[in-house]
C-alpha cells in the first residue's frame, strides 16, 4: 500500500483545512510533507505542530520572523512566491495540492508538473487563467491533473477508465449549481442585495470570495471555462443546470443518450480525498447518502438573464487568449468593491462585461502574458468600479 506525500499550498484556508481532517482519517495512505500558507501564522504553526512537518512555506515575507518563533528550529521556512516555488518541487513529494487563493498558485503549480509531480487544484485561477498551457505542461511531464473542485472531481469520476478514448463520445459536461441565496429571487430586487445577503449560501460553507461568487453564479461560470480545459471539450459542450440540493454535484450526458452522474452528501472531503487517493476508493468516516430521507432531486434552468455571469463565462472561453483571465481578475476586483460597499450586487457583472470589452490584448498564450493581462484587468476594473 503506497502511502502518497503530499506538498499542501494554501493549508489554513477551507481547502486546507478539509486536507488535513482527509489526512487525520486515512493516514495510511497520505502523509502531508508540506505546507505553506499566505498569511495566517497562527494557524499554519499550530498544523506544523500537528503534522509534524519539517517544511513550511509563508507567502507573506512580514511573517517570516513570526512564524519562526512558532515552530520548532529544525522545520525549514520558505519565504514568499519563491519559496512556494521551491516547496512545490520538493524532493520526496508525489503530489502538490494547490488550494491558494488568486494568482499566487500560478508559479508553483507550474513548478511542480515541471518537477513531474501531479498536481490536484483547488485554485480556480491556475485553470482559468492558464488552463491551456497546464494542460498542456501536464501533458509533456505525464503527470496527472487531479482536480479538487467538487463538480470537476464528479466530472472527473464519471469519466473515469475513459484514458486514451476519444472525447467525440461526450454530448454535454453539466456542471450542477446551488443557484445561490437568490436563485428565486425577483430579478429587480437583486440590485438591493446587501452584503450579508450574499454571504448566506444555502447549502454549502465556504470562503467570503467563493460564496459571492456563487451568489452572482460567477462561481460557475469560472468553473465553464476550467472543465473546458481539464476535459478537453469545445465551451459549446459545457453547460449548467441548477440544482438546489447540490447531491448530485455534476455529470456527463454522452452521445448516445445515456447520462452519468456523481452524487454523495456536501463535504468537501469526499472530492479531496477521491483527488488524493486516486485511482484508489479508501474507506472512510464520511456520511453516505440517506436516499429515503432525502426524498427527491430538484432541477431547473439557470436564470441566464438575470445572473448574466454564466454568459459572460461563456464568451470567455469560446474566445480564449487572455479573455478568461480578465474575467477572473475584473471578478475579484468587483467583489471586493461590493464587499467594501463602493459597488452594488448587480454593479459586478457590469464591472466585468465593460472590462471584458474595454481590454485589447488578446492574443498570445505565455504565462507572463496572461499574468501581464491579469494586471492590465483589474486596473481597467477599478476604473469601472469608480475607486
Amino acid at each position: 500500500m503506497h502511502v502518497k506525500k503530499i506538498v499542501l499550498l494554501g493549508s489554513t484556508g477551507s481547502i486546507g483545512t478539509s486536507t488535513l481532517k482527509v489526512a487525520r482519517e486515512i493516514p495510511e495512505r497520505i502523509e502531508l510533507v508540506g505546507l505553506a500558507a499566505a498569511n495566517s501564522v497562527e494557524a499554519l504553526a499550530d498544523q506544523v505542530r500537528e503534522t509534524g512537518v519539517k517544511h513550511v512555506g509563508i507567502y507573506n515575507p512580514d511573517k517570516e520572523a513570526e512564524l519562526r518563533g512558532l515552530i520548532p528550529s529544525d522545520v525549514k521556512v520558505y519565504v514568499g512566491l519563491e519559496g512556494l516555488i521551491e516547496l512545490a518541487r520538493m524532493e520526496g513529494a508525489d503530489m502538490v495540492l494547490v488550494a491558494i487563493v488568486g494568482t499566487a498558485g500560478l508559479h508553483p503549480a507550474f513548478a511542480a508538473i515541471d518537477a513531474g509531480k501531479d498536481l490536484a487544484v483547488a485554485s480556480k485561477e491556475i485553470l482559468v487563467m492558464a488552463g491551456e498551457l497546464v494542460m498542456r505542461a501536464a501533458r509533456e511531464k505525464g503527470v496527472s491533473i487531479l482536480p479538487v473542485d467538487s463538480e470537476h472531481n464528479a466530472i472527473f469520476q464519471c469519466l473515469d477508465g475513459r484514458s486514451g478514448r476519444s472525447n467525440d463520445e461526450i454530448s454535454r459536461l453539466i456542471l450542477t449549481a446551488s443557484g445561490g441565496p437568490f436563485r428565486t429571487m425577483e430579478s429587480g430586487l437583486l440590485e438591493s442585495v446587501t452584503l450579508g445577503q450574499a454571504l448566506k449560501h444555502p447549502t454549502w460553507e465556504m470562503g467570503r470570495k467563493i460564496t459571492i461568487d456563487s451568489a452572482t453564479l460567477f462561481n460557475k461560470g469560472l468553473e465553464m471555462i476550467e472543465a473546458r480545459w481539464l476535459f478537453d471539450v469545445e465551451m459549446d459542450r459545457v453547460d449548467v443546470i441548477v440544482h438546489p440540493q447540490s447531491i448530485v454535484h455534476s455529470m456527463v450526458e454522452f452521445v448516445d443518450g445515456s447520462t452519468l452522474a456523481q452524487l454523495s452528501t456536501t463535504d468537501m472531503c469526499f472530492p479531496i480525498q477521491y483527488a488524493v487517493t486516486y485511482p484508489d476508493r479508501v474507506s472512510n468516516q464520511l456520511k453516505p447518502i440517506d436516499f429515503a430521507a432525502l426524498g427527491k432531486l430538484e432541477f431547473e434552468a439557470p436564470r441566464r438573464d438575470a445572473f448574466p455571469a454564466l454568459d459572460l463565462a461563456m464568451r470567455a472561453g469560446r474566445e480564449g487568449g487572455t479573455l478568461p483571465a480578465v474575467l477572473n481578475a475584473a471578478n475579484e476586483v468587483a467583489v471586493e468593491a461590493f464587499v467594501d460597499g463602493k459597488i452594488g450586487f448587480t454593479d459586478i457583472w457590469g464591472v466585468v462585461e465593460k472590462t471584458m470589452d474595454a481590454h485589447e490584448w488578446n492574443g498570445g498564450d505565455y504565462l507572463e502574458l496572461l499574468i501581464a493581462a491579469d494586471a492590465d484587468a483589474r486596473e481597467l476594473a477599478v476604473g469601472f468600479c469608480g475607486l
